[in-house]
């Protein structure tokens, strides 16, 4: 693993307005894993107060992006190249978290999954494949 800090990765977050505006926060990391915060903010909300299903999919995003970072460092230009979610449940008006790790790092494919619970409940499971732009994977 290399010697990537929470701070880092939060300082990351806030150097981007996609990543800003959710004001989600690295929590945890390890071995290509990344554990984020998410708040629960109402403009997120479907009617009836469900967090919208966007929030899951962002966060998950992010978080198997940061998981990454934390074997190729902070300067890896991969990209997302698909993700299934599943929803398993849903929260209502309540903060998540969100672990992502890398399951197989690959010459020019990274592969991984993600669960975000509320409360202790998992209302999302995810699996991911990034594109790593880097060398032969950048040329096409």
């Amino acid at each position: 693993m290399l010697q990537i800090s929470p701070v880092e990765l939060n300082e990351l977050l806030d150097a981007h307005q996609f990543t800003r505006r959710m004001a989600l926060r690295v929590v945890a990391l390890g071995d290509g894993e990344c554990e984020l915060a998410v708040p629960y903010l109402p403009e997120h909300d479907r009617p009836g107060g469900i967090v919208s299903g966007q929030v899951y999919m962002h966060a998950a995003d992010v978080a198997f992006w940061l998981a990454i970072k934390t074997r190729l460092g902070l300067d890896d230009a991969s990209v997302t190249s698909s993700m299934t979610t599943a929803f398993l449940g849903s929260a209502s008006r309540e903060a998540l978290r969100c672990r992502a790790r890398v399951l197989k790092l690959g010459r020019r494919l990274i592969y991984g999954s993600a669960e975000c619970t509320a409360d202790d409940r998992a209302v999302t499971h995810h699996t991911l494949t990034y594109v790593r732009m880097d060398g032969a994977a950048g040329s096409r």
